[in-house]
């Protein structure tokens, strides 16, 4: 029996928001690759949810998404699934710079921000640009409130701040690209979503308490948020939504 079920990647979804975000893809039909660099990680993952779905719907692949030969191959078994419809950019994480100040120090760090927050996307998206459905391709980059109000208090906080930034400009310039393909682009910027690896070690009461405080609504984000918001971006329904950076942040940050 052929399954003509739509394909969906999602990077970084061994974990937090991927994981969910591709639990959730996969629960509503579709063939879910997760990708990323941890191996163990994405086959507990994928064993996981095919197991509460009773079916065999996500696909872990091993990548490092920094190292283009290793995006390459990973693409090249994606393709083998069918035309993509659905790549959710999601791969990330805050980069600690050494204790060494030293520029030759904050350069590395600033680095290795922008391999792991932008150029993982760049390198992804563009290997499996060719193989988006058209029309009716999803393309979705998962940003932060930080690139919408700057990082503040450290260096991490600011390298992190500007390579999701980064992602927003050139999303934009994508989906006008992409546009009369029928493809749509979007950025999602969730602010403090909790049950993630990027603040573990960081998240002590005061941290979660100041969070909450920030927001509109009164508490913090969960995966299951920013799940169910890419969920309708991905979905057929949001066919005239191109171009948008979206926050999803409780009001931590007002829309402009």
């Amino acid at each position: 029996m052929i399954d003509n079920s739509r394909v969906a990647v999602v990077s970084g979804g061994a974990t937090g928001i991927g994981r969910e975000v591709a639990r959730t893809l996969a629960g509503h039909g579709d063939r879910v690759v997760i990708i990323g660099r941890r191996a163990g990680l994405l086959d507990q993952a994928a064993e996981e949810t095919n197991r509460a779905l009773g079916a065999h719907r996500v696909i872990p692949v091993a990548a490092d998404l920094t190292d283009p030969a290793q995006v390459r191959r990973a693409a090249d078994r994606i393709a083998e699934l069918g035309p993509v419809g659905v790549l959710v950019n999601n791969a990330g994480a805050i980069i600690t710079p050494p204790a060494d100040e030293g520029l030759e120090a904050l350069a590395a760090a600033w680095r290795r921000d922008l391999d792991t927050n932008l150029i993982t996307a760049v390198l992804l998206t563009n290997a499996l640009l060719e193989h988006l459905s058209r029309p009716g391709g999803r393309l979705i980059f998962v940003s932060s409130a930080a690139a919408q109000r700057g990082g503040a208090g450290s260096h991490s906080a600011g390298s992190y701040a500007a390579a999701k930034a980064a992602l927003h400009g050139w999303a934009l310039g994508l989906a006008r690209q992409l546009g009369g393909d029928g493809i749509t682009v979007n950025v999602l910027a969730p602010g403090y979503i909790q049950d993630t690896d990027i603040f573990a070690g960081r998240d002590t009461p005061e941290f979660v308490a100041a969070k909450i405080a920030d927001t509109l609504v009164g508490r913090t984000g969960t995966p299951a948020d920013v799940a169910a918001a890419i969920r309708y971006i991905a979905s057929a329904d949001a066919g005239y939504l191109t171009g948008q950076i979206i926050g999803l942040n409780g009001g931590a940050v007002l829309g402009r």
